[in-house]
């Protein structure tokens, strides 16, 4: 199983983002592979907001129409609590979202991020390559 993140999601949508070539190409990898991909509530809030903000209304109608692709987690109060404690004590810049990410991550034992964001690997995931 892999987790997606916000940086995977705008990365597929922007053909004009740095890694969309590497996105496209890796999202194909793993759907031929049939590798079960998951995310959560935030990070699909996250995506929308920014999809919308940044390239308009349809593409993130767009992701929103494609959720069924993947496994949806929604996040409970125990596990939004604790990221936050996290984020709160935290001396970089890790957002709310990342440490539910990893805290979600760890609990449902996933080692790999389809993810241009390095805080993964700084948390101790690997990326999809």
């Amino acid at each position: 199983m892999i987790f997606v993140d916000t940086s995977a999601f705008y990365a597929l949508a922007d053909r004009a983002d740095p890694q969309h070539r590497r996105a496209r190409d890796l999202f194909e990898r793993i759907l031929r592979d049939r590798t079960a991909l998951l995310t959560h509530n935030y990070i699909l809030v996250e995506s929308l907001a920014l999809l919308q903000h940044r390239l308009g209304l349809p593409a993130a109608r767009a992701l929103q129409e494609s959720t069924r692709a993947f496994e949806v987690v929604w996040i409970d109060h125990e596990l939004h609590a604790e990221a936050a404690i996290r984020w709160a004590a935290g001396g970089r810049s890790v957002s709310l979202v990342d440490h539910v990410s990893f805290l979600l991550m760890r609990r449902l034992q996933i080692q790999t991020a389809f993810a241009f964001d390095s805080d993964f690997e700084d948390a101790g995931f690997e990326l999809a390559r």
